[in-house]
């Protein structure tokens, strides 16, 4: 069965698609069937494609963020998904306050697989920083995929 992950951001334009293409990228290196999309909480975006800087940043790492388009969270992603990563400790409350009565999805922070520790993906939007947002999505979504409960494993 293949895991169903969700990586939430504020405007999904920098961050969440940085870790669905990363996190696609590498769960395909290593054959592991997953369904994996980004979203946002708020709608600023919808349909935009990734920031022109987190997408130059990302394709000088190797990953293609041009097909992505913004979204925002729904009320079903919480029951498609099994895991819903927030980006920072604010998405993770909004998506609190959005989970609907009875979501199973279950909501945790990105950086809760980081080795190096750490709660909140900086956002670049307004700080800069693109390349070290691409570098820290790599490091994390790799340990994530170490993380996850294999098929058949106790």
């Amino acid at each position: 069965m293949a895991h169903r992950l969700l990586f939430v951001c504020l405007g999904n334009i920098c961050r969440s698609p940085t870790a669905e293409a990363v996190t696609r990228a590498l769960a395909e290196a290593r054959g592991l069937p997953l369904v994996i999309d980004s979203a946002g909480t708020g709608n600023w975006h919808l349909g935009a494609p990734p920031d022109s800087r987190m997408q130059h940043a990302a394709r000088e790492a190797g990953y293609d963020l041009a097909h992505l388009r913004a979204r925002q969270v729904t009320r079903q992603d919480f029951e498609r998904f099994d895991v819903i990563y927030a980006m920072d400790r604010q998405n993770l409350r909004d998506l609190e306050a959005l989970r609907p009565r009875g979501g199973a999805a279950e909501l945790r922070l990105f950086r809760s697989h980081d080795p190096e520790g750490g709660a909140d993906v900086p956002d670049p939007y307004l700080e800069g920083g693109f390349d070290g947002v691409v570098a820290l999505v790599e490091r994390t979504a790799a340990r994530l995929l170490d993380d996850l409960p294999r098929d058949g494993a106790a």
